[in-house]
């Protein structure tokens, strides 16, 4: 039953007299709602979560997740049936896009972490569908993970980074730690270092670490330079024995931090006369926040506040503003450093919205007017408009008569999750905003438990599940994962949820640090620190002003129902054909579709379902003179690549951050080892030379000097090349000849043999200097048979290399391999096939002796709770000991969202 989504819900906050004024532009809230309401309906938001197996990985790990696409109120989207989940790694380039179906709502996807497309990093995720790329700022999915190496570990690295940069130079030192894979340091090894960014080395060294495994690399370059060192890369090589040497690079993106710090006044702005709370957020370049404190003065040098960050940075004051004056704040930072920061200006005549959220069952709302506003406005309509989830869940209408007023509203009214509050002249202006969160006490409870607490390694567990909303079941849909958690530890805090991805950060503009701190057993002071993250933090939405002034979203994608396939058919001159005939078919899905041109040529196959390994053909061949068309497919969007969203969650030091899992990927994987020197032989392919050629026979078996082809490469003009390169011969008068004889009267010319032709000395610049194999310099013709053939003193061949044999085919092979324009057989990008969570049954006694070093134990993204709210699942443990952490998330078909946690021992 959809709660929230019905007509709104309308109450006037106060009951006054005002005075009536003529008024040419006003607007009634009736029409701002119905409008708001209309284009919320019309253009519901998707968003998007996606729950994985584990908070990062390995090489040779597989990466499991679900995904839950949601649409208004967090109802499961019927919209789109498309998801797209694109993987990209630190330097921002696309690895890998997965395209999954959704069906009711739910996406179920996985991708191996091979040894050829990854490597020891940090990777970045982003899931999105078609629809959502009609926003000017889509509320992607956005996840970083880092994934270790232990299969083929030769160097483990740990770096710190001391900035000493001063207004002129930019000056980091870089101490670097370097073991082997057994963690033992090395010692007294050579290493050398270069910092590379966009391909140019800008800083260059040598150094030798200590007996402890130490180098301090000292890093330095002008400040205005054209490529600074933040924007590079710290590439190290140290030489691990006499022959090998092991490469490792570091990220300076974050080596040289920079702090901001901003003031949010709420809901918008100082206003003169009125005491405002002023939130603020210090931050440094890197995403995290910096504790701060600090002093407001005022331009007369009086102190008019005193502020401290209660939270990751964030805190708040009050400030009564005065008219005429502006204020500047000192800010000492945990770091030691102190900077100055100017306050927004004072507004002379304004209006706004002060809230306040602590209350459990009301929000209070208090409007306050300064003078010069109320003198200007009295008596004219003010409206109050909160939407949450694609609903307008409340609306006020009053006359500004008094400078204040306050009321409560209700939060059974509103969803759980962010309440936009906007404040509205009768004109149907936004003046003032404020957001807040709103949590009922009444959430989904996930009950998760099992028989006992203790099992034994190896042993069959059975987990318990009970879902229930207000005391009654709940029918609702769930991801199970189990790990390890002494192989795969990790903060609640800073671990992404259900509960942070559908009800803050698909809401909220910008990087929220430790999104789940707020969620993880709430209490007033969270609360308060949750408050404070909303006055910081933009919303993502929509413009009141643009629907105000009908300007509809624009919407140039519409949902996906299925995979589309679409394009253009034309005659060969360019004329569209009309009514042209089409046979789609996939061979190994023995699938064939018949479609029809319109009658601009356009053709579109719709709702396919084929896998990503899938080809395709596409023919016009049943259409008279079907040899003069041509098709032409159109392309499909993409999304460009931008900077990691969440880049603050990137882990510089990966070997030290997962040192235990990473000891247990070592042994896990240990079959993967690849061996280090493999020598391959193989038959030795004659080289061509003057032997080859019949006319040259007369030649000595070897020449007295030989050019390699490789020599000659990148070589423009090939006779310009040669002067200088041939011992013995000299070039004049545009003709080789040998020095010795030319020296001494002799003008007789060398012979220019190309593959044992005589040719002209001019030819020589024909020759493909990548298809030389050699030049061979012959200065005397002891018996003289090619010398008085020709009429030449000395030779000069040039080898060029055999060309492939091939293989003769006949005229309709020939026919076959031409391309045909009128047919075309691709690979579009199909479904990724979901796969199954391997879980292993120890039931036989003979499987006991396996060694089972998993550390995600079981994954199961399709438990759903039946008609009494329960379900139950069972699994067998690995051989590790310690405590196992079972993660429960999933949503109902009310938008009702559940998270839980239980954990047992193993021993």
């Amino acid at each position: 039953m959809k709660i929230f989504r019905i007509a709104f819900i309308f109450s006037i906050l106060f009951s006054l007299h005002f005075s009536l004024f003529a008024q040419t532009d006003t607007i009634g809230i009736n029409t701002i709602i119905t409008k708001t309401n209309k284009v919320l309906n019309d253009y519901p938001a998707e968003k998007i979560y996606l729950h994985f197996d584990k908070p990062y990985y390995a090489v040779a790990d597989t990466v499991w997740f679900k995904a839950y696409v949601t649409e208004n109120q967090n109802f499961l989207s019927t919209l789109s049936k498309i998801i797209y989940v694109d993987v990209i790694n630190q330097s921002d380039s696309l690895i890998q896009t997965l395209k999954l179906p959704i069906a009711g709502g739910f996406a179920y996807g996985s991708f191996p972490l091979d040894q050829i497309n990854y490597k020891q990093g940090n990777y970045h995720i982003r899931a999105y569908t078609m629809w959502m790329l009609n926003s000017d700022e889509p509320a992607f999915f956005s996840k970083t993970f880092y994934v270790g190496e232990a299969i083929d570990k030769e160097v483990k690295t740990h770096i710190s980074y001391k900035n000493t940069s001063t207004d002129k130079l930019e000056k980091i030192d870089a101490r670097v730690q370097f073991k082997d894979a057994n963690n033992k340091p090395y010692a007294n090894r050579n290493v050398s270092w270069q910092v590379v960014t966009t391909y140019t080395v800008i800083a260059k060294g040598r150094g030798t670490t200590d007996a402890n495994g130490y180098l301090t690399i000292a890093m330095s370059n002008a400040q205005k330079a054209e490529y600074q060192l933040k924007n590079g890369q710290l590439v190290t090589a140290i030489n691990t024995t006499d022959k090998d040497v092991a490469n490792s690079s570091f990220s300076l993106r974050n080596a040289i931090l920079s702090k901001d710090f901003q003031f949010f006044p709420e809901g918008g702005n100082l206003i003169a006369g009125l005491t405002t709370k002023v939130a603020f957020k210090a931050v440094k370049s890197d995403g995290l926040g910096i504790a701060s404190k600090g002093v407001v003065t005022d331009s007369d040098g009086k102190q008019v506040a005193v502020f401290s960050a209660q939270h990751l940075g964030m805190g708040s004051f009050n400030l009564l503003a005065e008219a005429g004056k502006t204020y500047k704040a000192t800010v000492n930072y945990a770091d030691g450093t102190s900077e100055s920061y100017n306050l927004p200006a004072v507004t002379t005549a304004g209006i706004t919205l002060n809230i306040d959220n602590t209350s459990a069952d009301n929000i209070a709302i208090k409007i306050l007017s300064n003078d010069p506003f109320f003198n200007d406005n009295q008596g004219k309509k003010f409206y109050i408009i909160a939407q949450s989830k694609g609903v307008i869940c409340y609306g006020a209408q009053t006359a500004l008569s008094n400078k204040e007023y306050n009321t409560t509203v209700l939060k059974s009214k509103f969803p759980t999750g962010i309440a936009q509050l906007t404040l509205f002249n009768e004109s149907g202006k936004p003046l003032s905003e404020r957001l807040v969160f709103v949590q009922h006490k009444n959430n989904m409870a996930v009950a998760v438990s099992s028989p006992v607490t203790t099992y034994g390694i190896k042993k069959k567990v059975k987990i318990n599940m009970a879902a229930k909303k207000d005391g009654a079941p709940v029918e609702g849909s769930f991801s199970v994962s189990v790990v390890d958690e002494t192989k795969v530890p990790s903060s609640e805090d800073a671990t992404s949820t259900i509960l942070t991805g559908l009800l803050l950060s698909s809401d909220v503009k910008g990087y929220i640090e430790k999104a789940s701190y707020y969620f993880n057993a709430p209490d007033a002071k969270k609360n308060a620190d949750l408050d404070v993250l909303l006055l910081t933090q933009g919303y993502r939405s929509f413009k009141y002003s643009d629907i105000i002034a009908n300007q509809l979203p624009k919407i140039q994608f519409l949902p996906e129902q299925g995979i589309e396939l679409s394009g253009i058919l034309r005659m060969n001159n360019g004329i569209p054909v009309r009514k042209g005939a089409l046979l789609l078919s996939i061979p190994d899905k023995r699938f064939n579709l018949e479609g029809t041109t319109d009658p601009v040529g356009n053709f579109r196959f719709k709702n396919l379902v084929f896998n990503d390994s899938s080809k395709v053909t596409i023919t016009a061949k049943y259409n008279p003179l079907y040899k003069n068309m041509t098709l032409q497919m159109n392309g499909s969007p993409v999304p460009s690549l931008t900077r990691n969203f969440s880049a603050a969650e990137e882990v510089l030091n990966i070997d030290s951050a997962l040192t235990t899992y990473l000891d247990n990927s070592k042994r896990q994987y240990a079959y993967l080892h690849t061996l280090k020197d493999i020598t391959v032989k193989a038959a030795i392919i004659p080289k061509v030379s003057h032997k080859d050629y019949p006319a040259l026979t007369g030649l000595s078996q070897m020449a007295d000097h030989e050019i390699t082809g490789d020599r000659l490469k990148g070589c423009g003009m090939l006779i310009n090349c040669l002067q200088g390169m041939l011992a013995g011969v000299t070039y004049a008068d545009g003709n080789f000849y040998v020095s010795r004889d030319y020296n001494s009267g002799n003008r007789t010319p060398m012979g220019i043999f190309i593959n044992g032709m005589n040719v002209d000395v001019n030819q020589i610049n024909t020759i493909d200097v990548n298809q030389l194999e050699s030049v061979e310099i012959f200065l005397r013709d002891e018996l003289g048979l090619v010398n008085r053939a020709n009429n030449v003193n000395g030779v000069l061949v040039f080898n060029q290399k055999k060309a492939p044999k091939g293989q003769k085919i006949s005229k309709a092979q020939l026919m076959d391999m031409l391309p045909k324009y009128y047919e075309l057989t691709f690979s579009p990008q199909g479904y990724d096939k979901e796969k199954q969570f391997y879980s292993p049954k120890y039931e036989a006694p003979a499987s006991m002796n396996r060694n089972d070093l998993r550390t995600t134990i079981y994954w199961n993204p399709k438990v759903v709770t039946d008609a009494a709210g329960n379900a139950s699942f069972e699994f067998y443990n690995a051989d590790g000991r310690g405590q196992y952490k079972v993660t429960v998330e999933g949503i109902d078909a009310n938008g009702n969202l559940g998270r839980s946690i239980f954990r047992y021992t193993v021993k």
